[in-house]
């Protein structure tokens, strides 16, 4: 089966996870440089069916696009561009760095490693790509 991958976009860095093969459970994947997100999806997408792509998507406390947003928009464009028959789903990506400070705390790691902010976007990007997959049951 096609598995999802999870997204959460930065200017600087792009959290990535994906699903299993059932759709039931996501898992943190890598962090990629943003410049190099794009050659990074090709390659999984030539060794795993992707059936979407799950991006975390800002917005602010009243639930209008933050600032942020411009820059996931663009993204969207260059995806949509590289991987036409792929679709794309947004997901509230709030707190998600909250949440996942929360999960590293909650699962012992050290406080020198919770800084590491490539743990923290990949984190994030299972966490988005979680909230998906626990709407569509």
């Amino acid at each position: 089966m096609d598995r999802s991958i999870g997204i959460d976009y930065g200017k600087a860095r792009v959290g990535v996870a994906l699903s299993d093969p059932l759709g039931i459970f996501a898992s943190p994947l890598e962090t990629v440089p943003s410049a190099k997100i794009i050659d990074y999806l090709k390659k999984i997408a030539g060794t795993t069916g992707i059936a979407r792509f799950v991006l975390g998507y800002p917005l602010n406390l009243n639930g209008a696009p933050a600032e942020a947003a411009a820059d996931v928009d663009k993204f969207i464009g260059k995806l949509q561009k590289t991987f036409p028959d792929i679709p794309i789903a947004l997901e509230d990506e709030r707190f998600t760095s909250v949440l996942a400070h929360r999960a590293m705390i909650d699962g012992g790691m050290k406080k020198q490693d919770r800084r590491d902010k490539n743990a923290v976007d990949k984190i994030s990007a299972a966490l988005i790509l979680q909230a998906y997959l626990d709407k569509k049951k």
